[in-house]
């Protein structure tokens, strides 16, 4: 068995600290010429699990990995270094990412020379680390969210010593601002970092532990990688944070999120898109720029939850069912267009029937056009997994799915609407089901199908919906 060494390991109550500074780091990537010489030529490949903040993270660290001469490969058993960056919002996520890292063991007896490494969120909390130290010795590099920076030393250390390395901090966090070029999943559209972390403390979620303090990254350096995208082509953006509406409450006296979200409005981007808002402090002010500006794409996700007073209380979101419906409809009047999505969790500890009718009751009142539900699944370490549940998993499964099928009669109703009416769609690329069939998102994020030459991927194009599918429209190209 091979030594490991410790360069520092997870502390989930350094990573609710609250109180440094963030300090702004511009960091060139200049590996050494020993990296070179070991990694030139070879091939890396990535598995990525849950939210865009990890897809994101994928993409630096791939275009870290290719500053060394190394080349991404969609070929698993080829590759020299397999890299699983993992979420730990809820349980089956962390059940996929152990099921993963155990069947790479085969592919570590066939090629000794292997690196696996594993990164993200699920690596912040110190059990797992545990686990993945004692349970898993074909894992050759554990580092954490706050030092993907650091990513490139750590290989080199891996190198170095032959050794297995662990490097997890859970400091807060600096804003990095790495000088690479990052290495898009797509050619058209891209996420775009303006801070990282969250202070809320729901009392389910792990998040704020994980991925640290509310840090936003400087204005100047949001809208310049905003510029660089468009030189390049891209059409679309969506801005990232794991609340974007606190954006600058730690930067700035006078600046929020409103005035990025205008400002980069300005750039005259195609399609501007941002994820997530937290219903507690989504501003009257944000949603003027939102109705102002037409390339601001009229689709808002906006998590609730629960329908319920007394479960929302118990999970700390810091408002009521009567507020989150005042600011529903608050925007929809200024913005009749609008269309939203939620994230819902089924069955918090105790959660009665009752109250989740409450629920029931507000996606039929809201009529979203996408509804993310899950049933809860505690988290170590955060307060809702101390408390004593008395509902069963059966009965919870009973509600997810009755809830389900009011929301997928909405859904339908609405997409149903959609038909004989014409939207602009962005394609994306062929459809996985039918060749000659391209797939795109209309400006709602509604996938919408239709017939036409592959020469439209990455570009705007009108399409009149002929078929409602509930989650997806079939149409026909509209030739101006």
């Amino acid at each position: 068995m091979k030594k490991i060494e410790i360069n520092s390991l997870p502390d989930l109550k350094k990573g609710s600290n609250r109180k440094d500074n963030s300090n702004y780091i511009y960091q060139d990537v200049n590996p050494s010429d020993f990296l070179l010489a070991e990694s030139s030529g070879k091939k890396y490949y990535f598995r990525t699990y849950g939210c865009q903040a990890n897809i994101r993270d994928e993409e630096l660290l791939a275009g870290m990995l290719d500053a060394c001469y190394m080349s991404k490969t969609e070929n698993i058993d080829e590759a020299d270094l397999i890299i699983i960056l993992t979420c730990c919002v809820r349980e089956n996520a962390e059940n996929k990412v152990f099921g993963e890292i155990g069947n790479l063991k085969a592919l570590k007896q066939k090629n000794k020379n292997l690196i696996i490494a594993v990164g993200g969120c699920m690596v912040e909390q110190p059990h797992i680390v545990e686990k993945i130290s004692t349970t898993y010795n074909q894992v050759d590099i554990v580092f954490g969210t706050h030092n993907i920076n650091e990513f490139l030393a750590l290989l080199e250390q891996k190198y170095r010593s032959n050794n297995r390395v662990i490097d997890v901090k859970s400091m807060s966090g600096d804003v990095i601002e790495v000088n690479v070029s990052s290495h898009r999943q797509d050619k058209h559209k891209a996420f775009v970092n303006i801070m990282y972390g969250c202070n809320k403390f729901c009392t389910y979620c792990i998040v704020p532990y994980v991925r640290g303090k509310e840090r936003s990254r400087k204005k100047e350096d949001i809208i310049k990688e905003v510029n660089e995208l468009i030189n390049l082509g891209y059409k679309e953006i969506t801005l990232l944070g794991q609340n974007v509406n606190s954006y600058g409450k730690d930067l700035y006296k006078d600046y929020n999120f409103a005035n990025l979200l205008e400002d980069v409005a300005k750039t005259n981007i195609e399609r501007l898109r941002f994820t997530t808002s937290h219903p507690w402090d989504f501003s009257k002010e944000m949603v003027d720029v939102i109705a102002k500006y037409d390339n601001i794409m009229k689709y808002i996700h906006l998590p609730v939850q629960s329908g319920n007073d007394y479960i929302l209380k118990k999970m700390n979101r810091q408002y009521t069912r009567e507020s989150y419906l005042e600011l529903v409809n608050y925007i929809k009047e200024k913005i009749p267009n609008v269309v939203f999505s939620t994230d819902i969790i089924i069955g918090f500890p105790n959660e009665t029937y009752e109250q989740f009718l409450d629920t029931k009751s507000l996606c039929e009142i809201v009529e979203y056009d996408n509804v993310y539900s899950f049933i809860y699944s505690p988290r170590e370490g955060t307060p809702a997994a101390r408390m004593v549940d008395e509902v069963s998993y059966e009965e919870k499964s009973k509600r997810f799915i009755e809830l389900q099928k009011t929301n997928e009669q909405i859904i339908a109703k609405k997409a149903d609407l959609m038909v004989g009416k014409t939207y602009k769609v962005l394609v994306d690329s062929v459809s996985k089901r039918n060749e000659e069939f391209l797939t795109g998102y209309n400006e709602n994020n509604k996938v919408i199908n239709f017939k036409g030459d592959k020469s439209l991927i990455g570009s705007i194009v009108k399409v009149k919906i002929t078929e409602s599918h509930t989650y997806s429209l079939i149409g026909e190209l509209v030739n101006d």
